[in-house]
């Protein structure tokens, strides 16, 4: 990828990183403002203006972040499959966005609830504002803990990326360095980090499956 391109590239991914991340605060707005009111009436329009921004705002964000990160990490020197930090960021956006997709549907059902004026349902609309609590809560320190990578780029090559320098090394060249790139004496073995994000990564994981399958709320959830 050419410089002017991958910096243009660079610019709108990051541009999108953080456009999701502040439309998740919005979103986590919305649901404590709505727990903490008594208002009928501020209930019904926080569960419409919830889906509105999911629909129209996070959804967009989260695909187009997952787009241009996939883009930049074929472009760039890092590659996908070479660098724990770039695969383990990909992998976590990736999961986001399908933990996403799945958990619209849900908020759509109780924002139709929530747009009936004569519903009486009020009690599981409310009921149903911890389990979004949950979900905004965890993705946007799941967001932010990929940014952090992103920002950080911990050291840690993975078994393919080391098979690549080795690859590369061959030909010794102690006179021309290229460019930046990972020494041999640095990626030996899985760096602690990755094993510490991966037990939290399977941890959340397990967590939002258990969150679905026993998932209360109203009966048409």
């Amino acid at each position: 990828m050419k410089p002017d391109l991958r910096k243009f590239a660079l610019t709108t991914h990051i541009a999108l990183s953080g456009s999701w991340i502040g439309a998740v605060f919005a979103y986590l707005a919305l649901v404590v403002a709505a727990m903490t009111s008594q208002s009928d009436q501020t209930l019904r329009a926080a569960w419409i203006a919830m889906e509105l921004i999911g629909w129209y705002l996070i959804v967009p964000l989260a695909l187009a972040s997952l787009l241009t990160g996939f883009v930049m990490s074929l472009g760039t020197r890092w590659g996908l499959f070479r660098h724990y930090w770039v695969l383990i960021s990909f992998m976590l956006t990736a999961v986001a966005t399908v933990v996403l997709m799945r958990h619209m549907p849900t908020v759509t059902v109780f924002a139709s609830v929530a747009a009936i004026a004569d519903s009486a349902n009020v009690s599981g609309l409310r009921g149903a504002l911890r389990e979004e609590l949950l979900h905004a809560g965890v993705g946007v320190l799941l967001l932010l803990g990929i940014q952090a990578l992103n920002v950080y780029k911990p050291p840690g090559v993975t078994a393919y990326g080391r098979r690549r320098v080795s690859q590369v090394a061959l030909p010794p060249r102690s006179t021309d360095d290229t460019g930046p790139g990972p020494s041999l004496g640095a990626i030996e073995g899985t760096p602690r980090w990755v094993q510490v994000v991966g037990i939290h990564a399977i941890g959340l994981a397990l967590l939002f499956v258990v969150l679905h399958l026993t998932g209360g709320g109203m009966d048409s959830h």
